[in-house]
């Protein structure tokens, strides 16, 4: 009997289809009217990059599945790859359609607001001789137009570029000749040679690439702010470009390709291969895996049909849509009013902390929570800072999943190797989509005198981990850091995360024992405080649950998660429920447990909050009050992160810290702004605060001071009163 056939479907669902109704909360979220028009039209561009990346990853990976087991059916629906791919394409026509009727509303309401998207025909006489010598001078020459037809091989279509296609037909007008004297026009009469059936002569195509390095958006002159896509422009010259032809259909077209590689498949053999050199290798290879999807802007149905059969893709697999197919461009939109966009935000520096003093000997007192994005990454950098240039400090030692392409963290990390110290990046090239930033930081980490290691084979290391060993006067001194989200500037300011840094003596030797495993390629499940993964961090997940259903309608559960997966933990949560425990999560995006269905989830509850920014942080509470327990985590409750990757949880020990984050939690969960709650048959609405006051967790944190109790201040001895008045005056 097969492994799904054995479960229990009734309370849960199937991971794609979820993950396409939490893609469908973002494009609403471009809905509310509260939100600035351009933050809306941003949440638009979001729910297409976010589809791009789920067609080249999961569709991707389930076509691989459908090759090499197509029998196989996942345990949380019964389907197999094939009827999930079929699910998926009927589920996505129906979001693009929404997708377009948002995006002609938030257009009309732009342009009444002074941003206007003008079309081709649309242009004023001035305008288009505007953009008719900026064709010329700027767009033209870097264009490389194409035929394909008979002589002419169809072109590779790079994934995700944008191109400018058309079905052509010969015109009839007199041809060029050449040198010799020949006609270069094959054909003379226009009628001769359209769409045939099998065994005729097919029409010729034309393509024209879309080059990167121009503007996405042209602006135009006169008042407001008024632009025209690039991609529409070269569209709209097709007929001068294949001038020997008539133009019958054309459209702006796009192919997602498959971007879903793996070591495994490649046998990798570490003795034999540089990993560094065998990433870069993959690299290229994604770029020309096989097409899972054909997009068009507009409508040109004979025309989709000689690309779909040019990239083998079914009818199923290719999409139309009236809106841009890349919405990326939105801040290059020159002279949009600033009300239009949210008011910046900047994260301020913790005031319980002082920036006059080491961090080191801060942390040393008490444990120290950052919260990004309404607290700044600065205390942490200034820790990596001062470290690098204290001649105590003996080694960093930090794990990097994913940084910022200009990076003060790995400067910080240069800074203290090249001043002698020891450091230890372990560094993950296979993070998806920024494989080639990861590489580029280790060469340059690496020349620094860093030493980079890559973690266990076949595993990625997705913890958030770093480890500062100091020279002290009565031995060795240590900090560990723990966070929820990468060591990224740049994603701390858009993602809910956070950053705990303590001296917590159990939590800093389990550290040191992390790290003396990874540097060896060990798993281990023997730590003190520290939950890790693959090994132990779901047993424990396991084990208090396992508490709070002793309690029975006593007990209760909260968890901060991006996404709910993994059937073991799905169903060890439905037997809490059915045990009378409380049981409350808060999930942005995929859930495949389905809550309130009578005997099995009736005392869950999912809650899914979409606004401003991504709530990216993981918490894990058992219990209340007193005797809560209470985790922080790289990890969601995910079969990758528990099963295949190296993840760490962290206990927060603190009263102070726990009380702040068990109101958080709640503070979450009565969110009547920004939140969705998921019903028994698995559909999300929207919650409103009706007569009740409007209640949002992310306009609190923003409008609200993080209060904590004041760091005791270390003795202010001569040497460090000096230091003081040297920083002052310098």
């Amino acid at each position: 009997m097969e492994a799904a056939a054995r479960q229990d479907l009734s309370y849960t669902q199937n991971r794609e289809l979820s993950w396409l109704k939490f893609n469908e909360r973002v494009l609403l979220e471009a809905t509310d009217p509260k939100t600035p028009l351009m933050e809306r039209l941003r949440f638009v561009s979001i729910f297409s990059s976010n589809l791009d990346e789920f067609f080249m990853v999961r569709v991707g990976s389930l076509e691989d599945m459908h090759v090499v087991a197509p029998n196989d059916r996942e345990n949380k629906s019964g389907m197999t790859p094939k009827e999930q791919i079929a699910a998926i394409c009927a589920a996505v026509p129906p979001l693009l359609r929404t997708k377009d009727r948002i995006y002609r509303e938030l257009s009309k309401e732009l342009d009444e607001a002074g941003v206007t998207e003008v079309g081709y025909d649309a242009l004023t006489g001035t305008q288009r001789d505007y953009v008719q010598e900026y064709y010329k001078q700027n767009i033209r020459p870097l264009l490389s137009p194409q035929v394909i037809d008979r002589s002419h091989p169809f072109p590779f279509l790079r994934n995700k570029a944008l191109y400018a296609a058309a079905l052509l037909t010969p015109n009839g007008k007199p041809a060029e000749k050449g040198k010799d004297g020949k006609e270069k026009q094959a054909g003379k009469d226009k009628d001769k040679d359209k769409d045939k059936p099998a065994g005729g002569k097919a029409s010729p195509l034309g393509i024209v690439d879309v080059p990167d390095g121009l503007p996405r958006v042209i602006s135009l002159p006169g008042p407001g702010a008024r632009y025209i896509r690039t991609e529409i422009v070269i569209a709209a010259q097709l007929k001068k470009i294949f001038k020997i032809y008539d133009v019958s259909e054309e459209a702006v077209i796009s192919v997602t390709r498959n971007a879903d590689i793996s070591l495994q498949e490649e046998n990798f053999d570490e003795e034999d291969v540089d990993f560094l050199n065998y990433m870069r290798s993959l690299l290229k290879k994604r770029d020309r895996l096989s097409p899972v999807r054909l997009e068009l802007e507009g409508k040109a149905p004979r025309l989709a049909k000689r690309l779909a059969d040019f990239l083998k893709l079914d009818a199923k697999q290719v999409f139309s849509c009236e809106s841009p197919l890349k919405l990326n461009y939105i801040d290059d939109i020159e002279r949009c009013p600033p009300q239009l966009f949210f008011q910046k935000h900047t994260p301020v520096y913790p005031e319980y902390l002082d920036a006059d003093e080491p961090i080191w000997e801060q942390v040393q007192q008490r444990d120290v929570l950052l919260f990004y994005p309404y607290q700044s990454m600065q205390p942490f950098l200034d820790l990596l800072r001062q470290c690098a240039g204290d001649p105590n400090v003996l080694s960093i030692k930090i794990t990097i999943y994913r940084l910022a392409r200009i990076s003060a963290i790995a400067k910080a990390l240069c800074a203290a190797a090249e001043n002698g110290k020891q450091v230890t990046v372990l560094m993950e090239l296979r993070a998806r989509f920024d494989e080639q930033n990861n590489i580029d930081w280790s060469v340059e980490l690496e020349e620094a005198g860093c030493r980079i290691i890559y973690g266990p084979d076949n595993l990625k290391c997705h913890a958030k981990l770093c480890l500062i060993t100091r020279r002290e006067r009565g031995g060795m001194g240590y900090i560990a850091q723990i966070g929820t989200g990468n060591y990224n500037e740049k994603t701390s300011t858009l993602y809910t995360d956070f950053c705990m840094m303590t001296a917590d003596p159990a939590i800093t030797r389990d550290a040191v024992a992390f790290f003396d495993n990874m540097q060896i390629g060990a798993i281990s499940a023997e730590y003190e405080k520290l939950m890790v993964a693959p090994l132990a961090m779901k047993s424990r997940i396991m084990d208090l649950i396992d508490g709070e259903i002793a309690k029975g309608a006593d007990g209760r559960i909260r968890i901060k998660s991006n996404s709910v997966t993994d059937r073991e933990l799905i169903d060890k949560l439905s037997e809490a429920s059915c045990a009378g425990v409380r049981v409350d999560l808060v999930i942005r995006g995929i859930c495949c447990l389905v809550p309130g269905i009578p005997g099995k989830t009736e005392n869950i509850t999912v809650t899914s909050v979409i606004g401003r920014f991504l709530e990216h942080s993981r918490i894990y509470a058992f219990g209340e009050r007193e005797e809560m327990k209470l985790y922080i985590s790289s990890a969601d409750l995910m079969t990758r992160n528990q099963n295949r990757r190296v993840e760490v949880g962290a206990p927060v020990s603190s009263p102070e810290l726990k009380k702040f984050l068990s109101e958080y939690m709640d503070l979450l969960l009565s969110d009547n702004t920004k939140a969705w709650r998921q019903h028994s048959d698995g559909v999300y609405t929207r919650l409103a605060p009706g007569d009740a006051e409007p209640v949002t967790a992310q306009g609190w944190y923003l409008e609200h001071p993080i209060r904590f109790a004041p760091s005791r201040q270390p003795r202010n001895t001569l040497k460090r009163r000096l230091r003081w008045l040297w920083k002052r005056n310098t």
